[in-house]
């Protein structure tokens, strides 16, 4: 038993059992024994990898697309590139050394990192020593400092806290975490709960149907929303989900790349769920920002040309490393893998003009 389970059964044995998003913000936000506060998950040695783990090309084209972002905002002489977390700092690595190397890009830039975790500030700061721009740490989005800035997020809004409600018997119950012969375990509330404020699909829900409900994701978009409104700014959403709101259990848990139950060592697995892009987009909407739909992963890569950039990096690599890239672009890319189930939001204040390539091609 974890140091973390012994905890939050000591909660639910004194306050009966726990909602999802409690128990997934003590899973991986516990000041002490949370998941992102104690560990560097990425990588091989890690329990998951993400795109800027894959290939520098993914970097790379996120800092073209922050380039062209900057222009549609009318090219402030100051601005902020925020990352939302930034995991070991590999994104931002690749994309300040990019925006560097663009000409075209004149502009004063201060980096901000939104990260929790202590063990990966760490890391990104080693990655980042030799950064062209001035790097700073945030706790949260809230401590960011206003005025124009390019906001990237990448596997970010899947790891905030969601709700869970189930079908049962004509009512939707909420489910939770509870106690059954000493151990953690999922169960409905007692008590019917109304989720007709919760934007739930418009469609008859069936016997065991589960519908996902984010508060924390809503409360962030509402945030960004609003400082892309009120400070010209941009922001760019890449995650797994899906574009048309449903229902489903996503809620999952992830140890040593393996999939494993939402209750197997609190604290030493890392919990998501996928983000339900058309709430995402409704909040961004609602709080004044200007959106774009979304599009898929591979559709972004493709449009920002990452072929082209692959044959590049192969002209300059024996046969091993070219095998290599080929992988990492097909990981990306492939519709089996990364390219289908990752998309890609784009959002930005009223007066921007669409940035590169949303408005251009089809989801």
């Amino acid at each position: 038993m974890t140091p973390l389970e012994t905890e939050i059964q000591r909660l639910i044995e004194a306050d009966g059992p726990m909602r999802l998003d409690r128990y997934m913000e003590l899973c991986l936000g516990h000041p002490d024994y949370g998941y992102y506060r104690t560990r560097d998950p990425v990588g091989r040695g890690g329990d998951f990898v993400t795109a800027p783990e894959v290939s520098q090309m993914f970097g790379e084209l996120i800092a073209v697309w922050c380039v062209d972002a900057w222009d549609a905002i009318g090219r402030p002489k100051n601005l902020g590139v925020v990352e939302l977390g930034p995991g070991r700092g590999t994104l931002m690595a690749d994309m300040t050394r990019t925006l560097r190397a663009i000409a075209s890009f004149e502009t004063e830039v201060q980096v901000h990192l939104v990260e929790i975790s202590p063990v990966l500030r760490s890391h990104q700061a080693r990655v980042l020593a030799d950064a062209a721009y001035p790097t700073h740490w945030h706790a949260a989005l809230a401590s960011v400092p206003t005025g124009p800035a390019i906001f990237v997020a990448n596997e970010f809004f899947d790891a905030l806290p969601v709700r869970q409600f189930e079908f049962r018997a004509g009512a939707w119950y909420e489910r939770v975490i509870g106690l059954t012969d000493g151990s953690l375990a999922l169960g409905l509330a007692p008590g019917s709960f109304d989720v007709s404020g919760l934007g739930a699909p418009d469609k008859t829900p069936g016997e065991g149907d589960i519908w996902e409900y984010a508060p924390s994701r809503r409360d962030l978009a509402d945030s960004l929303a609003k400082r892309l409104a009120s400070d010209d700014g941009a922001a760019l959403i890449v995650d797994y989900g899906h574009i048309v709101s449903d229902f489903g259990d996503t809620f999952q848990a992830v140890n040593a790349h393996e999939s494993v139950n939402v209750t197997h060592t609190p604290g030493e697995s890392d919990l998501t769920a996928h983000v339900d892009f058309a709430d995402l987009v409704r909040v961004l909407d609602e709080s004044g920002a200007t959106v774009w739909p979304p599009i898929t992963q591979a559709t972004f890569l493709q449009a920002m040309g990452i072929e082209a950039r692959a044959e590049a990096l192969k002209r300059n690599a024996d046969a091993s490393a070219a095998r290599d890239i080929d992988a990492a672009l097909a990981r990306l890319t492939h519709c089996d893998q990364m390219g289908n189930l990752f998309k890609v939001c784009a959002a930005a204040g009223p007066a921007a003009r669409p940035p590169y390539p949303f408005g251009e091609v089809r989801p």
